[in-house]
């Protein structure tokens, strides 16, 4: 999941398959608290997951980003980079 969205913690202690999570540092709908909430509650299941906040960007941050901005297109550079490799490990 990319830029999670009215996602709860009950939701994320149902989940059965591998999951992704990367957010954002400024997020009103999914705060990096609750990110960190839902990677305790996956490091505690069966569940093979991988969540990541970045640091210093928006809700949106991977798809809206000014092209002229090296560092906004390096961050999304490197969402879109882990999600390839995770799509790439669970998905053949």
């Amino acid at each position: 999941m990319l830029h999670p969205s009215f996602v709860t913690v009950d939701e994320i202690k149902s989940v059965k398959v591998p999951i992704a999570i990367l957010g954002a540092e400024h997020d009103h709908i999914s705060p990096p608290e609750l990110l960190k909430q839902f990677d305790e509650i996956l490091k505690a299941s069966e569940v093979d997951s991988f969540v990541k906040i970045f640091p210093k960007v928006a809700h949106g941050w991977s798809v809206r980003y000014d092209v002229n901005d090296q560092t906004a297109v390096s961050t999304a550079n490197e969402a879109q980079q882990d999600m390839l490799e995770w799509f790439a490990k669970y998905v053949k």
